[in-house]
């Protein structure tokens, strides 16, 4: 692997790049931000439901919900798993030899998902996949790709939310399964956790890629244990995320090779990249991030092999009937036509990243606090910028929660800088109470 960029990989210790204890100040700080963003958001939206206002229809501010507190014995499970994780998950993540970590990592997110979401009983597992505003519900308006495609643009008011919110392609996908034979519920949740949990391997090839593999491994614990996981099982942004995080990973590490493996790398990740814009308008903003390992590296060739790849997709869905611009336009329209004119744009400007501040965890916000590694920051600092491009273009007031998260696995990686921290497995605990305080104090449509 070439080490010509301005990052290379490296082996050496963490407490050789940086220094091991670093101020719990800095900690405190991110924590402090964290409680401040989520309790303003929670009482700033308390008194626009309270202001007698047209319904923004967040009863659970900064979440989309409402609040309920049942008492049920499913919950133990996941008690019982967090506490495995958060005993046991650093260690194992320090020993196990890297492959073996990769698939521990898929499988351990997986079941975390499945766990949180369980919660609420295993036929939770399917409600979301089979709601009348889920994809699912559409699938029988698919009669053949070619006349979808050509005239999805034209019928957008005629789908359910979820479709004509995003591009066809989750659509078509989900043709693909019932044309396989795959067909029911069950089938999209599995695509839909294990899209998810993809994210995960995927990840953390990247940050070994750009700071090496020592980061990896203090960086994975926190990666699986987040509140995220809770909108993963199930959700098709999970999917969404997962096909994101293989499309930067695999330019991201095209970046460190100059030989024919690293241009097949680059174009397999233009290709899956080309993919994920017609699941997700949003996903084009995680362009963001291997375009600035590039930038550092000062490697084009790899981002212009990417984008032509990118390029042929598009041009392939063009042919086919559907074009990228015009259908987010449209899409734009519906949503301005709807629930967004009884959103305030300033509100969820800040409530959004209130939303997404819960999905990632008090531990996270820790970590960025005291992350010192500029290689990490160029992987989280890269999703930050685009989550502020997200924001501001106010086309996600509220569900963020759902919809942010393809960029959350580039963001949780921040949690590495905790691992030299006296009390790592304290923070890890933080992110795991959270998350199961948010699965079973607040029902989501997801």
């Amino acid at each position: 692997m070439s080490r010509a960029g301005v990052l290379a990989p490296s082996d050496s210790p963490p407490a050789a790049r940086e220094p091991r204890r670093l101020s719990g100040l800095t900690g405190a700080a991110g924590l402090g931000v964290w409680v401040a963003l989520v309790l303003g958001a929670w009482i700033w939206g308390g008194v626009i439901n309270a202001s007698g206002r047209p319904n923004m229809l967040v009863q659970a501010p900064p979440l989309t919900g409402h609040f309920w507190f049942p008492t049920r014995l499913w919950m133990l499970p996941v008690v019982a798993l967090a506490i495995l994780a958060v005993a046991f998950g650093p260690r194992v993540a320090r020993s196990v030899p890297f492959m073996r970590l990769l698939l521990l990592g898929f499988a351990a997110a997986a079941a975390w998902a499945v766990a949180l979401a369980s919660t609420n009983g295993s036929h939770s597992l399917i409600g979301p996949v089979t709601d009348p505003l889920d994809y699912l519900h559409d699938l029988a308006k698919v009669v053949s790709p070619g006349a979808f495609l050509d005239s999805f643009t034209d019928r957008i008011g005629t789908y359910t939310t979820h479709v004509r919110s995003h591009p066809p392609g989750m659509l078509l996908v989900l043709w693909s399964l019932d044309a396989a034979g795959l067909s029911g519920p069950w089938w999209v949740a599995a695509l839909e956790i294990a899209g998810g949990a993809a994210a995960v391997p995927a990840v953390l090839l990247a940050v070994r890629e750009v700071a090496g593999e020592g980061r990896v491994r203090e960086a994975a614990p926190f990666v699986v244990l987040a509140p995220a996981w809770v909108w993963v099982a199930t959700s098709a942004d999970a999917l969404f995320m997962g096909v994101g995080a293989w499309a930067v990973a695999l330019i991201v590490i095209a970046t460190g090779r100059r030989d024919r493996g690293g241009d097949l790398a680059a174009l397999g990740g233009g290709l899956l990249f080309g993919a994920g814009i017609f699941l997700s308008y949003g996903l084009v903003l995680l362009a963001v991030i291997p375009g600035a390992v590039a930038l550092v590296r000062r490697r084009p060739r790899p981002v212009l092999i990417a984008a032509t790849g990118a390029a042929a997709v598009v041009g392939a869905f063009g042919l086919a009937g559907f074009w990228w611009f015009e259908g987010l336009f449209a899409t734009r329209r519906q949503y301005l036509e709807g629930i967004s004119r009884h959103r305030s744009y300033v509100y969820f400007l800040i409530a959004n990243l209130a939303a997404f501040a819960i999905a990632l965890g008090p531990a996270t916000m820790a970590g960025l606090a005291r992350l010192r590694d500029r290689s990490v920051w160029l992987l989280s600092g890269g999703a930050i910028a685009a989550i502020a491009l997200a924001d501001l273009s106010g086309m996600s007031k509220g569900e963020v929660e759902r919809i942010w998260l393809q960029f959350a696995p580039w963001v949780l990686i921040a949690g590495c800088s905790l691992a030299p921290s006296p009390r790592p497995r304290a923070w890890l605990a933080a992110n795991a109470g959270v998350a199961i305080l948010v699965q079973i104090a607040v029902r989501s449509p997801w």
